[in-house]
This record gives structure tokens, C-alpha cells and sequence, in this order.
């Protein structure tokens, strides 16, 4: 056994394993402030979004790759490892956080023997193009919605009167949605998130099946 082979799984598995113990950014002090004594940690995340996957494949008739969505979900925080969990409200634009996350990206895969199979999965993630990429990228989306209704259900999410350092709250589109009158926590991430499931029936539903019922 080529002693190279081993010491590169080896770096990977201990590298990208470390997404186990980073806590996702849309609840910590910064942001949503969620008064859970036990954070979901990114690696969490891509669990989660992998069960939903397997779930939603089993219920309703995609016509998918079901083993290349759940290869893009594992991977796809993979940069995470280096840069932190990013979100879309933390002042950096879209295009300058998908360029670090490549660079990030590169950097967790090393010399693998698959690296360029890896880094091509993740960019047809991020490019959402293929059926299988909208897919993943849908069950992205709304696994995040699902936790951030689960910990309102638990009583987890402060009220919207205690938000003082939640930096989501400076945006304007976020502003409209408190004007608009939303009650809770949850109701701001419905609203923000909603449009992005318009082209598909049933991850609409299940947001709003997500709304409707007890997450807890």
C-alpha cells in the first residue's frame, strides 16, 4: 500500500471531519442568538440535509441521481473547515464568497487521487444547472429553514423584540419583513426563504407544512 495514499486519506478524513465540531453561524451571539445549550454543528447540517434528501427521493417522483446529491451534500460545506460558515449576511457578496469557498475547497481535498472528480461535484453545486444540483441545492436551503422552525418550536429562538446584535436584522429586506408583521423567528426566515422553492411544489410544501405544524 503506497505509504502517499494512506497520509492523504488520512489528511482529508481528520480535515474535513472538523466541520463536527463548528457550529453553524446562523445561530450563534452574532446572529440569531439561539438559546440552545447545544448548537447544530455544520456537519450536522450536511447530515441533515442528506436525510431529507434520501426522504424527499422516497416520497415523491424525482428523476434524480439520488447517489450524486448525496455525494454534493456531504461535500458541500467542505470549505467551511478553513473559511467558517458564512452567511448571506455577513457582508460579503456571493461572488466573492463562492471564489474563497473554491479556494477553501482546494485546499481541504489536497492531492487526493479524486480531488478533480470532488471539486467538480461541488462546482456543479454552486453553478445549480443540473437537476441534481437544484436538488441538493433546494435541500441546502430548506434544512436550514426546518432547524431554524425546530428551534422555535423548542423555544429556542429569542423573541423578535431581543434581536439587538443579530446582524440580519440590518438588512433591509429583513426590515420590510418585520414591517410586514412577522411574530416570531421563523416567520422572518419563511419570508426571506420562500421565493426560492417558486419552481418547486414540493419543497414549497414542505415549508409550509414546516409553518403550519410542530417541529419539536
Amino acid at each position: 500500500m503506497e505509504k502517499s495514499k494512506m497520509e492523504n486519506a488520512m489528511r482529508f478524513y481528520l480535515l474535513a471531519t472538523k466541520l463536527k465540531y463548528k457550529i453553524r453561524s446562523g445561530w450563534d451571539k452574532t446572529h440569531w442568538n439561539v438559546t440552545s445549550k447545544r448548537l447544530e454543528s455544520v456537519a450536522e447540517h450536511s447530515f441533515g440535509t442528506c436525510i431529507l434528501a434520501i426522504a424527499l427521493d422516497s416520497e415523491f417522483e424525482y428523476d434524480i441521481d439520488l447517489n450524486k446529491v448525496i455525494k454534493m451534500l456531504v461535500l458541500h460545506e467542505l470549505g467551511e473547515v478553513i473559511i467558517g460558515d458564512i452567511t448571506p449576511f455577513d457582508g460579503i457578496s456571493p461572488k466573492e464568497k463562492l471564489k474563497i469557498e473554491h479556494e477553501a475547497i482546494a485546499k481541504v481535498v489536497g492531492n487526493l487521487v479524486k480531488k478533480q472528480e470532488i471539486i467538480d461535484l461541488l462546482l456543479e453545486f454552486d453553478e445549480r444547472k443540473t437537476k441534481e444540483a437544484i436538488f441538493a441545492h433546494h435541500c441546502d436551503k430548506l434544512e436550514a429553514n426546518l432547524q431554524a422552525k425546530v428551534y422555535q418550536d423548542r423555544g429556542y429562538q429569542r423573541p423578535l423584540t431581543d434581536q439587538a446584535s443579530n446582524v440580519a436584522f440590518e438588512s433591509s429586506k429583513v426590515q420590510k419583513i418585520l414591517e410586514d408583521g412577522a411574530q416570531n423567528a421563523f416567520d422572518v426566515w419563511y419570508e426571506c426563504d420562500k421565493s426560492l422553492f417558486e419552481d418547486d411544489e414540493v419543497f414549497a410544501q414542505m415549508l409550509e407544512y414546516a409553518k403550519t405544524h410542530m417541529l419539536n
